[in-house]
């Protein structure tokens, strides 16, 4: 397919990675919710990130697969329609009001969002010229910023009521009592989780009428004589380094994403309101540096953007360990813009030469996404095991963002 004819399947691909940021930035606001409506510690409320993420480890090698039988369409439309039917379950889930049913359903709807992002990063390195590939990324990307934006600044303000209540604090004449409170609160989680479900659906039925390319591994001719999965993909070093970055890299950021409203909140001073006007406008810093990134690209070296981009973070890191309070939640909005051309930097480049590997080498980065599942909970324990010295769990994050500062200097080196 000519280069030209790329446009409208990159435009379809690209409404993939709005789609799935606002299924996981409305996580930090739904562990803010559940601390409410299901009375748990900062801790216990941490368990949201690691349902939802764990399938992101579990499932990439069994989607690749799948996408590598039937195609990378297949693969896409079964995940939107698969992600839909979690959003629809917030329904029966608010009668449940029970913790582990949230945890079930945040795991569903991520399996469908893996099955996206196992499909649409590979594809947008695919189409065009390989030595643009960072540059399309990161423009994907930036869509993955707006609705990151769009979830935080917007729907986290249906989600969150700006009241916050315990059996002891409600006012004895509140209309109801505690059990009317908990409801109106569970209530609220659903609206955004049905607009979601019902854009899946749009966009999947959109994919099932589009004609989207295929690529050299998806051709007749390959198709057949190559395995599912090919483990010894990591044998290429640059690939095995960016799954090791992009392991503390997700940590790091989700860490820091997934805490924003908590640190607002409780430590910060702050009301939910004023908490999540902060939070929108993290991910818009977050939305600016994936625009003004991607402009870089043009005249500076991927690599060295996010050398340069990590070792800020180490030292953004550095100052929300040493004075937290809003000097850290001011810093946190600075690491925010600049932990934006992380992602799709690391997963480009490790993706550089590997062929008719690259399905393979993209669900084992896929699979990366776990360090979501583990280091925002060892964050979150040392915030809520110290939290008169709160601030000192951010430099859990500031150790992730040393691994990615080596992946820009060496790691990302082709060597084998």
């Amino acid at each position: 397919m000519k280069k030209n004819t790329y446009a409208i399947p990159l435009a379809l691909v690209f409404s993939l990675f709005f789609l799935w940021a606002i299924s996981s930035n409305l996580l930090p606001t739904m562990i803010r919710q559940l601390m409410k409506t299901c009375e748990l510690n900062t801790f216990e409320a941490s368990f949201t990130e690691t349902a939802y993420w764990l399938a992101y480890f579990i499932f990439p090698i069994p989607i690749a697969m799948f996408m590598k039988r039937y195609s990378y369409k297949a693969g896409i439309i079964f995940g939107l329609l698969l992600a839909a039917v979690g959003g629809l379950l917030f329904f029966p889930a608010a009668m449940l009001k029970e913790y582990w049913a949230y945890l079930c359903i945040f795991f569903v709807i991520a399996t469908g969002m893996c099955f996206l992002e196992t499909a649409a990063n590979p594809y947008v390195t695919v189409l065009g010229a390989p030595e643009t590939a960072p540059r399309r990324l990161n423009l994907a990307q930036s869509f993955n910023g707006l609705g990151a934006f769009i979830s935080a600044m917007f729907l986290s303000k249906l989600v969150l009521s700006g009241t916050h209540y315990t059996r002891d604090t409600l006012p004895v004449d509140y209309a109801g009592g505690w059990d009317a409170y908990i409801q109106m609160e569970t209530d609220s989680m659903k609206f955004p989780y049905l607009m979601l479900a019902l854009l899946l659906v749009l966009i999947a039925i959109v994919f099932v009428f589009s004609k989207l390319p295929r690529i050299d591994d998806e051709s007749p001719a390959t198709k057949g004589k190559e395995k599912l999965i090919e483990f010894g993909v990591l044998r290429r070093s640059h690939l095995r380094w960016g799954v090791i970055a992009q392991f503390f890299y997700n940590g790091g950021q989700t860490a820091i994403n997934s805490l924003f409203l908590v640190y607002c909140c409780t430590y910060a001073g702050l009301s939910e309101e004023s908490a999540t006007t902060f939070f929108g406008l993290y991910m818009l810093a977050f939305l600016l540096g994936r625009w003004i990134g991607t402009g870089l690209m043009v005249k500076f070296r991927p690599q060295d953007m996010l050398l340069v981009y990590a070792l800020l973070n180490i030292v953004l890191c550095a100052v929300v360990v040493v004075c937290g309070g809003m000097v850290g939640l001011y810093a946190m909005l600075a690491i925010s813009f600049f932990m934006s051309i992380m992602y799709p930097t690391q997963f480009s480049l490790a993706l550089k030469g590997l062929g008719s590997q690259t399905k393979s080498g993209s669900a084992f980065l896929v699979m990366a996404i776990v360090g979501n599942a583990c280091v925002p909970q060892l964050t979150a324990y040392f915030m809520h095991a110290h939290e008169h010295i709160y601030y000192v769990a951010y430099s859990v994050p500031m150790i992730c963002f040393a691994f990615c500062a080596y992946y820009g200097w060496k790691g990302y080196k082709v060597i084998d």
